[in-house]
């Protein structure tokens, strides 16, 4: 029996949803996105795989930054290393997908123990500059060992195959990438039901306390960067599989300016915002593109794109810090107790 919205059991309290509403509504997202491929075209179903890989890099830059409270602008470099990786093994060696995605992942999650070093010493300002030198790292390993890596002019990744199906359309690929990635959310939500979680947690709200209350720092901040860079890599896995081509420059600085603006905007400390906040700033480029296309600017259009690009994606971070500091999943929050209290709302 349960008094008003108390938990009488541990597996309650623990439970992800809670409510035969909640198990509705998840009934509902899965149907929508089992029907979503036969209903969409290839633009949306291309946009529907960016998103989802997206959603999987941003979920794991959120564990890190958002749950552990470290900043990082090292996450392109992470997802870069996953990418090469993967073609690596799927050019020489001709290696099923998911094992390629999980050797992609484990790569980048012994470069994010690496990087994660400093974070004992530094945090903050000081942390995100060491992250960015990784980024740095990165691009001249992917640029100079041509042997490798291809050097500037990269590589061209063959189709991948499951099953004996070839993935070489969107529609096919959806049916991988988008199970991938909510296996990836799944996994993140049930780490905060742990004793892992709760560190993290501790750690971001107070290290010093948490240091005194027995949580090693060293060994849970690494863990941090473990996992966040393995998310990071298994997206670059299926970047690499989508674009079917990656060079040294598909991995900038700009593209970890996303992630953080996506955990930003999304909301820091939750996986809706990780969610929303991918989806969120996925859209906005495109939106950009329909605005300057709309524009008279001819050819210089696609130039103009660039810089522009980069100033919404800071201003989108200033403007969320300053009037909606816990990002879009607070909005979300907000309409649905709206919608609770409705008609009796003051």
């Amino acid at each position: 029996m349960r008094i008003g919205s108390a938990k009488q059991s541990y597996a309650a309290d623990a439970a992800l949803f809670d409510s035969r509403t909640q198990w509705a509504w998840v009934g509902v997202l899965v149907a929508s996105l089992l029907a979503f491929p036969f209903v969409a075209n290839e633009y949306w179903l291309y946009l529907a795989c960016l998103v989802a890989i997206n959603i999987a890099s941003t979920t794991g830059l959120n564990l890190l930054t958002g749950y552990t409270g470290l900043v990082s602008l090292g996450q392109s470099a992470f997802m870069g290393l996953g990418a090469y990786t993967v073609a690596i093994l799927q050019i020489r060696y001709g290696t099923p997908m998911l094992l390629n995605l999980l050797a992609g992942g484990v790569v980048a999650m012994l470069a994010g123990v690496v990087v994660g070093v400093p974070s004992l010493r530094v945090k903050g300002l000081y942390l995100a500059i060491a992250t960015i030198a990784a980024g740095v790292i990165a691009h001249f390993v992917f640029s100079h060992f041509a042997d490798l890596t291809g050097g500037s002019a990269g590589l061209s990744v063959p189709p991948a195959q499951v099953l004996g199906v070839v993935l070489d359309s969107s529609f096919k690929l959806y049916w991988v990438i988008v199970p991938i990635t909510v296996l990836l959310l799944i996994g993140a939500a049930n780490l905060f039901r742990t004793r892992i979680g709760r560190a993290f947690i501790a750690i971001r709200d107070r290290d010093i306390s948490a240091e005194v209350l027995g949580i090693p720092l060293l060994r849970y901040k690494l863990l941090s960067f473990a996992i966040s860079s393995f998310y990071a890599g298994v997206a670059g896995g299926l970047f690499a599989y989508f674009f079917r081509a990656i060079t040294p420059e598909s991995f900038p600085l700009i593209m970890s300016i996303f992630f953080l603006a996506a955990v930003i905007v999304g909301g820091m400390g939750t996986m809706l915002g990780s969610v929303l906040g991918a989806i969120f700033m996925t859209l906005v480029p495109e939106v950009l593109k329909l605005i300057v296309g709309w524009l008279p600017l001819g050819e210089s259009a696609m130039l103009v794109l660039s810089p522009v690009r980069t100033i919404v994606f800071g201003l989108m971070i200033v403007l969320f810090l300053i009037f909606e500091p816990h990002g879009l999943a607070e909005v979300w929050r907000r309409i649905r107790r709206l919608f609770h209290l409705w008609p009796f709302r003051t």
